[in-house]
């Protein structure tokens, strides 16, 4: 600590000394800056504080740079329902995309092993979710962009103390769901102790325990997620034929005519008459109009002119 520093100076010092990453070593070294004492003698601790703040933007250049050479966040394509997976560094974030999608990524102990977005598909009765693995939060590789853009964030943590780290980093406009892994070490009683902690000071979060080596929660998990999007699915068939296998996904409270104009823009124009199926019809079969608004997992049959 240089002579006539003040105690602003000498506090900030220390919160350098003890960042972790490349990105609060800058932020700690511009407050460094701000406060460093401004006469001759402290000269050359400015020119000293400059040089290194110059070359950890520097690094943070070069890792950009390098993350993109890899095939990084660029070029992922946003579907109708997105979500992303943060943590902290090796949270088993990549576990947990390999159990739940069909990518493969590299799974490491090594911290910061994951440089770049890494996309999978979920599939969830019939209908495909893109989950995408973001590098991890205290890393210089973290994707804001695309995690304040995603539908829904899945926050997967090994304790509360990594959710209050997490919390202090986040920036999301989307639902966000709570997994904590590794239940398969807990004890029922230290479940029901986190569960409690949980809904008394996280009450604006979904939460779930899963264990990846056990399969515990993951059925739960994958229920949470479909519905964090808050769409509803809806089957077309053709007369005197089964439904479709795969389910149209939709806004909550779409009309018959949407279906229509999903499946082909200007469909609805062709269409003669519409039945239904499901929870949205007063019996099977119903006649209905194009205005007539549908509930998950209603069945949608047209007749065409």
């Amino acid at each position: 600590m240089p002579v006539n520093a003040s105690p602003e100076y000498g506090h900030a010092e220390k919160e350098y000394h003890l960042a972790k990453t490349t990105e609060e070593k800058i932020e700690k070294l511009k407050k460094m800056l701000s406060v460093a004492p401004k006469h001759k003698s402290s000269e050359n601790l400015i020119k000293q504080l400059r040089t290194r703040l110059k070359k950890f933007q520097g690094e943070i250049e070069r890792a950009k740079k390098l993350s993109k050479s890899r095939g990084g966040k660029t070029g992922i394509k946003k579907s109708e329902m997105q979500a992303v997976i943060i943590g902290v560094t090796n949270s088993g974030k990549s576990s947990l995309l390999s159990l739940l999608t069909n990518a493969r990524p590299k799974i490491s102990e090594i911290n910061f092993e994951t440089t770049r977005a890494i996309l999978g598909m979920m599939p969830y009765q019939g209908t495909q979710i893109q989950l995408i693995e973001i590098p991890a939060i205290d890393s210089e590789f973290y994707d804001k962009g695309t995690v304040y853009t995603a539908d829904s964030v899945i926050i997967l943590i090994q304790n509360l103390e990594e959710l209050k780290k997490i919390e202090s980093l986040l920036q999301t406009n989307g639902k966000e769901i709570v997994v904590l892994t590794k239940s398969d070490l807990l004890s029922e009683l230290e479940k029901r102790r986190l569960e409690a902690t949980l809904k008394s000071k996280y009450k604006n979060y979904e939460f779930v325990f899963i264990s990846c080596i056990a399969r515990e929660g993951i059925g739960d998990l994958k229920e949470k997620i479909f519905k964090s999007f808050n769409k509803i699915r809806v089957y077309t068939k053709e007369p005197r034929k089964e439904k479709s296998n795969n389910p149209l996904v939709l806004e909550p409270e779409a009309n018959v005519k949407e279906v229509a104009e999903k499946i082909l823009k200007g469909f609805s124009e062709k269409v003669k008459e519409t039945k239904i199926w499901g929870p949205s019809s007063k019996f099977p079969g119903q006649k209905v109009g194009l205005q007539h608004k549908l509930k998950d997992l209603d069945i949608v049959e047209f007749k065409t002119r």
